[in-house]
């Protein structure tokens, strides 16, 4: 469970357990405040896209 403890400048201080981290508060919702629970997903539609992006780059670049 990772849960926000507090924000330190741009940092909001994420624990995890018995562990601490800082997060760039711009990569959390703007509406993110101290006590909220973060939940973390994989979003393989966002791969995918992002994959089919890059393709058509290389394409582009070799062409």
């Amino acid at each position: 469970m990772l849960i926000i403890d507090r924000f330190e400048g741009d940092c909001a201080v994420i624990e995890m357990g018995t562990k601490t981290f800082n997060l760039p508060q711009e990569a959390l919702p703007k509406a993110a405040k101290e006590g909220d629970v973060l939940e973390i997903i994989i979003d393989k539609e966002a791969k995918e896209d992002l994959k089919k992006e890059i393709d058509e780059l290389v394409d582009e670049l070799f062409e």
